[in-house]
């Protein structure tokens, strides 16, 4: 454990486990602070029964430090409380005191040094260099029985045998098994939200659902324990960066679980969206930015719930804002994350997210971020990010998880596609990139933890899951595989998201099969995890395919061809969705081609000359790597 973080968890040890914290009867947010950051403004949410009436004073001893106003609110149990750091105030104990008449609480509050490395070895950010897995922790491995179920906690059950219970996945069973993950040639893990879910049981249509997944928050600053903790998830993002593995952290802004500590002693009613009865968003995106819309759908829409159980959080309130901002802050300082993506982030208070945006990217100026924003158009998908549209309202985020895209290349794929017509919606789709200020930045997939199984989509056809997996790792954006994809899990969202969210063969205890070793798998399975695999180790070096533009010719006899290129390498795909061979005439792309010689097949390593065509088998994809003659002087 490095230097800085072993103080941090004596600091937990100290002020939030021994019974002087008890005796206090206060808990801060957030737990400590550090020095050195661009932003001096810290607020302190303060919570604790009357700590309204209190007077706040500061040790006058520790210099740069200052207190700059306290806040109350409705609840007498909340104090929040503006402190200013000045540049050069150093690590340390702040001491403050808590005065209600005769009455005096006194607290202590840690305050670390800025780890070094900001943007080189944490908080680097994700790219379209970048290939990132994503792994639903419950359902990937177990590796630590121990913490499977917890009596404290208001669900008890660890049931494989249920889909919709626990399963004992943990952070210690993606530890155990990084180097699989980087054989792959992953340098990004997304993990499902790790934060503590302490909610009971749910009814569902389909039964009762447990917080497996990781969204239903119940406190933004503990890691949940089913999954090892905050020592397990600083020992997992340690490890993953020794093998050289970017983290991003799944966040949820838009809602909290019912059971959040908050819903027993709400600081406001503001806090959450209050409606006369309750009201469900109504999931339509357009009426953020519909000309012609009516305010009351935009609310509707933004301020609506997602489920009864998940309370809908009022990012208007300043308060709210500054903790969750804080928050995010915190958990990329503490945990020294590279990245983030948002879940719901269309349903959020625009302003809320660019104000987080700002903020991250102030302390944090490499680190980057990715939103989910669920559409099916491309204007909806850019406007929910840096474009280039003339609207009143401009959004600072990087990128998008591109869903536009991604239907567009399944219905290429899919066991039942037009391929011709698919190919067009393709080609139309990326089209529409002048939208974006940068569609590098946006996020492409083929599934993912919401969606049927890739490989179920193609009708368990080889040869078109290869051709998504081309797809994917060759076309513009920052590529996402999601976890078992590489081994052709599948199935389909029926009776409910479980099925497509299947525990890893061989990361539990009793596992007949081990499918994260090779003689564990099918031959079919491993030319999946073979074919990604290569794919992924020549990306890798690519610098084509990992910064490099995208042109692309409009299909014609069902033959979709596009090239990634820069000033060192040009490599060009071409895509048969014809149900017949078609040729590829090397000419008809001499804006692309004019000055190389040949032409060599990255999967296969076969090389033929540019001068001559070539012939695509029906329903394949090449991915060529163009060759310039070689000078005989």
């Amino acid at each position: 454990m490095n230097k800085r973080i072993f103080p941090l968890f004596l600091f937990y040890f100290l002020f939030f486990t021994f019974p002087s914290h008890a005796q206090s009867g206060l808990k801060i947010y957030p737990e400590n602070w550090f020095t050195g950051m661009k932003n001096p403004d810290l607020q302190l949410m303060i919570h604790g029964r009357g700590i309204a009436g209190s007077q706040v004073t500061l040790d006058k001893s520790y210099p740069g430090i200052s207190l700059k106003a306290t806040h109350r609110v409705k609840n007498p149990n909340y104090l929040f409380v503006d402190l200013v750091i000045e540049p050069q105030a150093k690590p340390g104990i702040l001491k403050l005191s808590f005065r209600n008449g005769k009455s005096i609480q006194h607290r202590e509050y840690p305050l670390l040094e800025k780890t070094a490395g900001n943007g080189s070895r944490y908080a680097r950010g994700i790219h379209a260099s970048d290939f990132i897995y994503l792994i639903m922790p419950d359902r990937f491995s177990n590796g630590d029985p121990s913490n499977d179920r917890f009596n404290d906690l208001r669900d008890t059950v660890c049931d494989r045998k249920n889909p919709l219970a626990r399963h004992g996945g943990d952070l210690q069973g993606v530890i155990n098994h990084l180097d699989y993950i980087r054989g792959l040639g992953v340098t990004a893990i997304w993990l499902c939200p790790v934060i503590e879910n302490d909610m009971p049981l749910q009814k569902e249509p389909s039964g009762e659902l447990s917080g497996y997944h990781g969204y239903w928050f119940t406190d933004h600053y503990q890691i949940d324990k089913r999954f090892g903790g905050k020592e397990a998830y600083l020992r997992f993002v340690q490890s993953a960066h020794a093998k050289g593995l970017k983290v991003i952290q799944d966040a949820v802004y838009n809602h909290i679980g019912e059971t959040h500590w908050w819903m027993n002693d709400l600081p406001a009613d503001d806090w959450i969206n209050q409606w006369p009865a309750y009201q469900n968003t109504n999931h339509r995106e357009e009426a953020m930015f519909d000309p012609h819309g009516s305010a009351k759908d935009k609310k509707i829409m933004e301020a609506g719930w997602f489920v009864p159980h998940l309370p809908d959080l009022n990012l208007k309130n300043k308060q709210l804002a500054s903790f969750l901002i804080q928050n995010a802050i915190w958990m990329t300082e503490t945990f020294q994350i590279d990245g983030w993506r948002v879940d719901t982030y269309k349903y959020c208070d625009e302003h809320f997210l660019n104000r987080l945006n700002d903020a991250l990217a102030k302390e944090f100026p490499a680190l980057t971020s990715f939103g989910e924003a669920w559409v099916g158009a491309v204007p909806a998908s850019a406007y929910f990010c840096r474009n280039n549209l003339n609207i009143p309202f401009k959004h600072n985020l990087l990128g998008v998880t591109d869903f536009p895209v991604s239907f567009a290349m399944l219905n290429l794929i899919r066991k039942e596609s037009n391929g011709p017509a698919a190919a067009n919606g393709l080609y139309t789709t990326l089209a529409q990139d002048m939208l974006y200020q940068n569609p590098m930045h946006n996020c492409i997939f083929l599934d993912n933890h919401d969606m049927n199984r890739v490989y179920s989509e193609t009708g368990e056809d080889p040869a078109r899951f290869k051709m998504g997996m081309g797809l994917l790792l060759t076309l513009r954006g920052i590529p996402e595989l999601y976890y078992g994809t590489e081994i052709l899990m599948k199935n389909f969202k029926n009776p409910s998201d479980a099925m497509v969210r299947e525990d890893f063969p061989g990361g539990f205890p009793g596992d007949p099969v081990n499918k994260f070793e090779r003689s564990g798998r099918t031959d079919p399975e491993n030319q999946a995890y073979d074919y990604i695999s290569k794919l992924a180790a020549f990306r890798k070096t690519s610098s084509a395919l990992g910064s490099g533009a995208l042109m692309q010719y409009i299909p014609a006899n069902g033959l979709y061809v596009y090239f990634r290129y820069d000033e060192k390498q040009t490599i060009l795909c071409a895509v048969n969705t014809d149900e017949m061979e078609r040729t590829l005439d090397f000419n008809d792309y001499s804006e692309r081609t004019k000055g190389f010689a040949s032409a060599t097949d990255v999967m296969t390593g076969i090389t033929v000359e540019t001068g001559n065509n070539m012939k695509i088998p029906a329903g394949k994809m090449v991915i060529l790597e163009l060759k310039k003659p070689i000078d005989k002087k």
